[in-house]
């Protein structure tokens, strides 16, 4: 799924779903919070990650249009 917060592109990552215009893995995301870690350790130690990309993808999982 591409859309403007994610891109999947064999090139990066071996074509795993990351934030555009980085390396992180939108997964990444995910694992923290089912981790019990907050929204903002997840921006802090990915600073790359905007809380409007994050959230972006967040809305997008409980719409069932994000699959991670």
């Amino acid at each position: 799924m591409d859309t403007q917060y994610v891109l999947s592109d064999p090139e990066i990552m071996s074509g795993t779903p990351c934030f555009r215009d980085t390396r992180v893995p939108i997964k990444t995301l995910f694992d923290y919070l089912e981790g019990g870690s907050s929204l903002d350790d997840f921006l802090t130690d990915f600073p790359s990650v905007s809380r409007d990309m994050a959230v972006a993808i967040l809305n997008l999982s409980a719409a069932g249009a994000c699959n991670t």
